[in-house]
């Protein structure tokens, strides 16, 4: 078996080899331009329907394999793969090419040492012959900026989720590295099975974090960079509200329950909808945690409350053990730290209770799991006045979300234009205010 995957990686190499060949063939005959786009690349994008990055390692191959034939010859009998090619491709762009002339360097041999290492030793060791390569190929003198070439790449899913790919320089990436490694190290409660990739993951979100909460990042469109979460308000109050209820700044979708655990320690501000969808009024932006407040939970508790984790004061939310939509009040009673992680848990299935010392004051908290929660259901006639308190109200909550609503428009009689005729969307946006 093993056999078998050795000789259908020797083929995908020959394959590979061919290709490029190919490729490299059209393009010096100028076969794209004739078809109508404007570069090799370009057709294989649209052509063959292959990723930018793919399309353009494979026209990088092509012209590398003019300048390394040693190298060419022992990818066309499957000894060295593609991406191997594309490694010792850097050492042959137009710039190092001229480099290399100017210093005198006899190519033929650098061509022979990388095909000997990429046969014969790990692909890492070739990383590292290129790398010294290049080294001593940059002339004497500060050389080019090593921050231009820094990159990165966000790229959206459907489910809202992103991957990111880039590129740093040394010094970018010590950087970047250690303050993800510091934050790796300090989150290591007792128990954790999470895996390197999974502390390095939620390390990154909470140098984020730190960054939005300390008030120091630009400003972004006019106000301080935050995380903005759009939401009916009957979808933020039902607690079986599920997936695709609320929609964040930069147009990702998730659920009610996510952004009740972000409204947890958050602004918030209400934003009326007429029975046209256009906004009809929209209120002042309310601190749910002010800072006395947040200063004193951070002086009770000295960090996340979750049973065996110690994540310090600047990393937490300061949770509302009885969510304020539920009627929880914003006081130091009803509130404890949780680190973003364990937030997210006690929005997924715990709760943290507040025992009571025997005096009666608050002591340790309990990290307990949740029963189902129970469905909410809007007033019937939600509808009926022009003017009212919201649903909120009715659940003893103080009126932070005094919503004005518009009595939806009455359906126009059938003329012969349907102007002016309320769509059902329209209808439905005509429904509680959007918090």
């Amino acid at each position: 078996m093993l056999d078998d995957v050795a000789a259908l990686v020797a083929e995908r190499n020959r394959i590979d080899a061919a290709l490029a060949r190919r490729v490299r063939a059209a393009e010096l005959a100028q076969a794209p331009e004739r078809d109508g786009q404007r570069s090799m690349a370009a057709w294989l994008r649209g052509h063959c329907r292959l990723s930018g990055s793919e399309a353009l390692r494979l026209v990088t191959a092509g012209r590398a394999m003019e300048h390394l034939p040693a190298l060419a010859e022992a990818a066309e009998a499957g000894l060295a793969s593609a991406g191997q090619v594309a490694e010792a491709a850097r050492a042959v762009t137009p710039r190092r090419l001229a480099a290399a002339a100017a210093a005198g360097v006899d190519l033929a041999v650098i061509d022979a040492v990388f095909t000997g290492v990429a046969v014969q030793r790990p692909h890492a060791d070739l990383v590292a012959v290129v790398a010294r390569y290049l080294l001593g190929l940059e002339p004497d003198g500060p050389g080019p900026d090593p921050t231009e070439g820094r990159r990165l790449v966000f790229v959206r899913h459907a489910d809202g989720s992103v991957s990111f790919h880039g590129h740093l320089d040394a010094v970018g990436r010590e950087k970047v590295q250690a303050a993800v490694e510091a934050h790796v190290q300090a989150d290591r409660p007792a128990g954790d099975e999470r895996t390197r990739a999974q502390r390095q993951g939620d390390a990154l979100v909470q140098i984020a974090d730190n960054a939005l909460a300390s008030g120091a990042a630009p400003v972004l469109r006019t106000v301080k960079p935050h995380v903005a979460v759009r939401i009916d308000l009957d979808d933020l109050a039902d607690p079986a509200t599920g997936a695709g209820a609320a929609t964040t700044g930069f147009g990702a979708t998730i659920s009610a329950a996510r952004a009740r655990w972000l409204a947890c320690d958050s602004g918030i501000a209400r934003v009326v909808f007429g029975p046209d969808g256009a906004p009809l009024d929209v209120g002042r932006e309310q601190r749910l945690v002010s800072g006395p407040l947040r200063r004193a939970v951070e002086a009770r508790d000295g960090g996340c409350v979750f049973t065996g984790c110690d994540a310090p004061n600047s990393w937490c939310d300061v949770h509302h053990l009885i969510h304020w939509i539920d009627g929880g009040q914003t006081s130091l009673a009803n509130s404890g730290l949780l680190c973003e992680r364990h937030h997210t848990k006690v929005h997924h299935g715990f709760r943290v209770e507040r025992n009571r010392t025997g005096d009666g004051a608050p002591g340790d908290p309990t990290v307990r799991r949740s029963p189902p929660p129970r469905r909410w259901s809007p007033p019937l006639d939600r509808y009926r006045s022009t003017t009212r308190r919201s649903a909120v109200s009715s659940l003893g909550l103080s009126p932070v979300f005094t919503v004005v609503l518009a009595r939806p428009a009455a359906p126009a009689r059938r003329r012969a234009s349907t102007a002016g005729a309320a769509c059902p969307s329209a209808r439905r946006r005509a429904g509680p205010g959007r918090a």
